[in-house]
């Protein structure tokens, strides 16, 4: 295969897995759910930036344990890597070309990574 249409194969996942994480996210009524696609940034970190937030420690929680068992399922993968778990305030899960960030309303706005991203393209999802 050669890197273009490795790059398109690649591409085609990471939307694959975006959609699933925002279904994930909505199954579970995650709030205020933003994309951030940082793919022609400079320094950006991933690919991709999901953000959303839910109502109480639990539900944030409940958001980051959806996520990961619907990609596991669907998708076969795990998380490079996850922190936050314990107190559920900012819950960072990790997939390589696109990072989820689940934040307690509070800590959403003191942190604020729309701002600090704000040269992104962002898509703004509907909340069920």
């Amino acid at each position: 295969m050669n890197s273009t249409s490795q790059r398109i194969s690649e591409n085609n996942d990471t939307l694959s897995l975006n959609e699933l994480i925002i279904d994930a996210i909505q199954d579970v009524k995650g709030k205020n759910i933003v994309k951030l696609n940082l793919q022609n940034l400079d320094d950006s970190p991933a690919d991709f930036f999901i953000i959303c937030e839910g109502d109480s420690s639990t539900q944030v929680k409940s958001l980051a344990d959806s996520i990961q068992k619907k990609i596991k399922t669907e998708l076969q993968l795990h998380p490079n890597h996850m922190e936050g778990m314990v107190g559920s305030k900012w819950i960072l899960v990790d997939y390589f070309s696109t990072i989820v960030h689940i934040f307690y309303p509070e800590t959403r706005a003191f942190y604020d990574l729309e701002e600090l991203w704000s040269d992104a393209d962002t898509t703004l999802y509907e909340s069920y």
